[in-house]
């Protein structure tokens, strides 16, 4: 099987591949029109990025079967295309969880005790211990999470070896759920915003959660408290929070933002919220450890190896929850060559369309049971053409509920 990596990637990773017998071929410089000439060039069966957009164009221009995004999120996928046109898209939730909350923290307490300002001002030979001295500290602080999912947790867990107070919010979380993490449960994210006095996001970026940040969230924020975002720019409404540091002295730590380059390294003019005293920036690299890159490394390795050995495909995110299927055909039948084709046929002439089929060989593969799931129901003629077959038992029709 041919795998084109076409964004950085783990030696490891890549000899790992290998192993599989996987044909590799290693490109992180193919972007947007490059990319989709590769693809139509060298049709390979699995495509592997990290932050590289994957559009429309590059998922028709091969033959694609499986888009791996060696990250957390899918956003920067064409999903939406690659489930039209049958492409499986997975990607490695939680191996860089770790990575994410240590850069957060990062920024918390660089903005606690404004560090980036202390190494500056001793570069350019100033001693200001005066200015620097007037840190509020962590502990008994509360930390307010918007989102606990993999990276939240690890949030919390720093946050309790910092003896501080958690509460937090998520679209899954339950009052039962936060106890049981240990964290105060909040209905809302302003309620989040107005208790905290630290507020870190960990939500994936949605139709939901886009600007889920915004002028009322920064309202509801105590003055002064600081705000960390290490998830997805477009979660945040810039110029809310621009407003926010101007106006209610927020300090601002973030790792991502809007129209940040594509690449690696490129000029850049930074909004006018980058410029302000208390807001700290980072290149988008809170995944970019060694570790958590070893981890997906490892991680993309594993969803090719159950691919090319099972036909599964773990962590996969575009595969339906619940298909069209009313009714499921179960059909007893003698293990033999033609008798699924059969059934399929017989299916064919009625016009029912088969949504998923699972076939079960019973020990000593004499016999089996295939679970075929249908949009409509055969008619009874069909079902008496289907039981015909000298080689099938029985052959009977459950409506799903």
């Amino acid at each position: 099987m041919k795998v084109l990596v076409a964004d950085k990637f783990e030696q490891s990773g890549l000899e790992g591949l290998r192993r599989l017998g996987c044909e590799v071929l290693y490109d992180p410089s193919l972007k947007e029109e490059s990319l989709v000439e590769a693809l139509r060039v060298h049709n390979p069966d699995i495509l592997i990025v990290r932050s590289t957009q994957v559009t429309a164009p590059m998922l028709e221009a091969g033959d694609l079967s499986l888009v791996i995004r060696a990250g957390a999120g899918v956003n920067t996928i064409d999903v939406a295309t690659a489930s039209k046109r049958g492409i499986y898209v997975a990607n490695c939730p939680g191996k860089n969880a770790i990575a994410v909350a240590e850069l957060a923290f990062g920024l918390i307490l660089a903005l606690d005790r404004r560090i980036p300002d202390n190494v500056q001002q001793l570069r350019e030979g100033h001693w200001n211990k005066k200015a620097f001295s007037e840190a509020r500290g962590l502990k008994g602080s509360t930390l307010g999470l918007i989102g606990l999912g993999n990276i939240g947790q690890e949030m919390a867990h720093r946050a309790h070896a910092f003896g501080m107070r958690v509460i937090g919010w998520s679209r899954s979380l339950t009052p039962e759920r936060a106890q049981a993490i240990g964290i105060g449960y909040r209905a809302t994210p302003l309620d989040v915003a107005n208790e905290a006095e630290i507020v870190s996001v960990h939500v994936a970026l949605t139709p939901e959660t886009r600007h889920l940040c915004n002028r009322a969230f920064f309202e509801a924020m105590q003055p002064g408290a600081y705000f960390i975002n290490t998830a997805r720019a477009e979660v945040v409404d810039e110029s809310a929070l621009d407003w926010a540091v101007r106006e209610k002295g927020i300090r601002a730590g973030l790792d991502v933002f809007e129209a940040e380059p594509s690449s690696a390294e490129a000029t850049f003019d930074p909004p006018a919220l980058f410029h302000l005293p208390n807001v700290y920036g980072t290149h988008h690299i809170g995944a970019s450890t060694r570790q958590a890159q070893e981890a997906i490394a490892d991680e993309v390795v594993r969803i090719v190896h159950a691919y090319l050995t099972t036909g599964e495909v773990p962590n996969v995110v575009n595969l339906a929850t619940r298909t069209p299927a009313q009714y499921l055909l179960v059909v007893r039948h003698l293990d033999r060559v033609g008798v699924l084709a059969h059934v399929f046929n017989c299916l064919r002439e009625a016009n029912i369309n088969v949504q998923e089929t699972e076939n079960v060989v019973f020990e000593g593969a004499e016999s089996a049971v295939a679970r075929v799931q249908l949009d409509s129901a055969p008619p009874e003629s069909t079902l008496s053409a289907i039981r015909q077959h000298e080689a099938i038992f029985s052959a009977v029709l459950v409506p799903l509920s």
